[in-house]
């Protein structure tokens, strides 16, 4: 079942968007295209990701500067096959276990296992279960899920260097892309 606030406030991300004109953006996704992205990496999108992507697809190349990939850009949901675009929708599974490989473990998870095979093994396993990220735009994420929506928007950099970039998608882009107006005298001059 839809969630119609999350369909709101996914239209509403994409207004603000269209309207600080900072992007490219293209024809929104259709169903038909919604449904060969979920068949082929294995996920649903929640319902304001969905309705944001349906009014418009926004299009950049980034650029890939950084070496934990930091500059990836925009998503290109129309160019499945990319390279990049699969590096980046198994981003935070794949620093998630490069972290736990390297010593790392979850609370929740109970004993960490000392031989390296078999914590790979049982972080895999447990990492199953947890709810997949999607990209939203470079290291951006929002969790997979129809029927759920209004999840703040996650910087995904490294597991242990997770925080909140926006406390739901209408947030995020304001927060990522509109620039701050300071009303402060004399300081403004200096941020």
């Amino acid at each position: 079942m839809t969630n119609s606030a999350g369909v709101a406030l996914g239209i509403e991300a994409a207004r603000r968007l269209v309207e600080l004109d900072v992007v490219d953006i293209q024809p929104g996704l259709t169903d038909a295209e919604f449904v060969t992205i979920e068949r082929r990496f294995g996920f649903e999108f929640a319902d304001d990701h969905r309705a944001f992507l349906a009014v418009g697809l926004p299009v950049s190349h980034g650029q890939d500067d950084h070496p934990d990939k930091a500059s990836w850009g925009w998503p290109n949901w129309r160019r499945l096959d990319n390279p990049t675009l699969q590096e980046q929708v198994g981003w935070p599974l794949a620093t998630a276990l490069d972290d736990i490989q390297d010593g790392e473990w979850p609370p929740g998870w109970g004993r960490r296992p000392h031989d390296l095979v078999r914590r790979t093994a049982k972080a895999e396993r447990l990492l199953a279960q947890v709810p997949r990220m999607i990209p939203v735009y470079a290291h951006r994420y929002l969790p997979a899920g129809r029927g759920s929506a209004g999840h703040p928007v996650l910087s995904v950099h490294r597991l242990t260097d997770t925080i909140v970039y926006g406390h739901d998608l209408a947030h995020y882009i304001d927060q990522e892309f509109r620039e701050p107006q300071v009303t402060v005298a004399f300081w403004r001059d200096y941020v």
